[in-house]
């Protein structure tokens, strides 16, 4: 089973889930609202027998004895014509007409302190500990909750308080158990228990019982519709990954032709493909193979191809490095630009620049070393040329056809100075080497007039590079018959330094005996 039905599958189990869910959290709430609501009513109906002992103990009572007369307050009112029972008697008559008249509430008026002549009462383990715990002060009430799947059950303890005239009472009557009773102590406790079955506040909800399984009804169905638009869905998606993976991969190839500055700002919506162009100050680095075509003459269509490619590979591997954005190849020369569409400023594009013709020469060295061991006697010697200048760049060409390129007579500059330079050098013009002569060590040349150009545009070879210390990189390279040489000793490891020069103090033992040879062998 794929990851995709997976998720699926357990959302369907989601949804049964909740539609199944959503009754036995109404039954949770039910019991919780009948909770709530019997215990309002167990403390409300406990402050109305509260209230009603109190005053008939207050007022009634309380005036009788106030006055005494033929009225009497005793405990066995009943054996005596015209008395009135005492409070705790009265209590305990209420409690016996509120269970006669009350299915589901129940109440108890209960001392552990009764009368001589009466009964004692039982107490269960929650009555024992709310009575203890009402004597030693805890809290006012104390209540205890039970439920079952059917019905709840509320029980609510209040303590009996000893008011002046209970205490007269009790203290005084012969068949009181307790003379000492003060004011305020806990003589017993009052007990409301009410209870009420679930299913009368479960009928009550009968419309929402129906939404519910309105709801259910409703949501397997929406279950079934959904399992086939997913389906369809999914049909769709095979579709649309089949086009995308096909759109990857035209756009993959489409990057291959374009600079990948330029490939990311269109793919991403920053830029328009629309014919639009700016004018910008930026550095334009131009180069071209020496002798390329007497090279070509030498070397098979197939071999020239695999040089080039590797070498245009390599080349563009260090423009991308440095930041720069590759124009076109044309033959075998190579235009590239910094300042657009990304630039770090003037100076910075501009030693950009300089460094990367630098690093370009350096590994078109390490390639004419490798092709040379392949078989090929006269390898690419490059010409480079840098110039910085105001220049249009951006699309150019029909609404069919597009290139986003540089033109000006500062790009043709470029070339120019290519043109001059010599193979293996890097001539720049003087507006480079202002931007970039902190990194670079260089040699003016003669000046030179261009078409195109008013001023006079002075040259300059550059001649190394400076290192971190202000120090010049010294590069040692030369190629001719016989001799395939570059060093740069700033990429050397310290170790290889004895064995270097021991190949060089050998090489050169070897030219002092062929020169010797040389002058023997020649006639006097």
């Amino acid at each position: 089973m794929s990851t995709k039905h997976s998720r699926e599958l357990v959302l369907i189990l989601l949804v049964v889930l909740l539609v199944i869910g959503l009754p036995v959290a109404v039954w949770l709430d039910l019991h919780q609202t009948t909770e709530a609501s019997l215990l309002r009513q167990a403390s409300d109906l406990n402050s109305v027998i509260s209230s009603v002992r109190g005053y008939y103990s207050n007022t009634v009572v309380g005036r009788i004895l106030a006055e005494p007369g033929s009225t009497k307050v005793v405990h066995n009112y009943e054996a005596i014509p015209g008395a009135i029972p005492i409070p705790a008697t009265m209590s305990l008559e209420l409690g016996r007409v509120i269970n006669e008249q009350q299915q589901n509430i129940t109440y108890r008026f209960i001392s552990d302190y009764p009368f001589k002549n009466r009964e004692p009462h039982t107490f269960d383990k929650f009555e024992a500990s709310a009575l203890k715990a009402l004597r030693a002060g805890t809290k006012k009430q104390l209540t205890e909750v039970s439920q079952d799947f059917f019905s709840d059950r509320v029980r609510l303890v209040a303590p009996v308080i000893m008011n002046a005239t209970c205490v007269n009472c009790h203290n005084a009557h012969p068949e009181s158990p307790k003379h000492d009773w003060k004011v305020g102590d806990v003589r017993g406790i009052q007990e409301v228990s009410i209870t009420q079955p679930i299913a009368a506040n479960l009928f009550s909800l009968k419309y929402l019982l129906m939404y519910f399984v309105v709801v259910a009804v409703t949501g397997f169905t929406f279950i079934a519709l959904q399992r086939r638009q997913a389906a369809v869905i999914r049909f769709i998606n095979r579709e649309l990954e089949t086009a995308n993976e096909f759109l990857a991969t035209l756009a993959m190839k489409i990057s291959r032709y374009l600079a990948p500055q330029v490939y990311k700002r269109i793919f991403s919506g920053e830029k328009d493909v629309t014919i639009h162009t700016e004018r910008k100050k930026l550095t334009i680095f131009f180069s071209d193979i020496k002798d390329f075509a007497a090279t070509t003459e030498r070397l098979q269509p197939e071999q020239i191809t695999q040089l080039l490619n590797e070498y245009f590979t390599e080349m563009s591997y260090v423009a991308v490095t440095h930041g720069g954005t590759i124009d076109k190849f044309v033959g075998d020369a190579i235009l590239i630009f910094f300042g657009d569409p990304d630039t770090r400023g003037e100076a910075e594009d501009a030693k950009a620049c300089v460094r990367m013709a630098f690093d370009m020469q350096r590994r078109l060295a390490e390639l004419n070393a490798k092709w040379r061991n392949a078989g090929v006697e006269n390898p690419f010697r490059v010409r480079m040329g840098v110039n910085t200048g105001f220049c249009n760049v951006g699309n150019f060409g029909s609404a069919d056809r597009m290139d986003y390129t540089i033109i000006g007579a500062e790009a043709n500059l470029a070339a120019r100075l290519q043109s001059i330079a010599e193979p293996g050098q890097i001539v720049i013009s003087y507006e480079t080497y202002a931007l970039a002569r902190d990194i670079l060590v260089a040699q003016a040349l003669s000046p030179i007039h261009m078409k195109g150009i008013s001023r006079e545009v002075m040259p300059y070879v550059v001649k190394g590079m400076l290192d971190s210390a202000g120090e010049q990189v010294a590069i040692f390279s030369a190629h001719m018959t016989g001799l395939d040489f570059y060093l740069d000793p700033s990429m050397l490891n310290t170790k290889n330094v004895a064995n270097i020069r021991a190949i060089l103090e050998a090489a050169l033992d070897a030219l002092e005996k062929d020169r010797a040879d040389a002058q023997l062998g020649d006639p006097v």
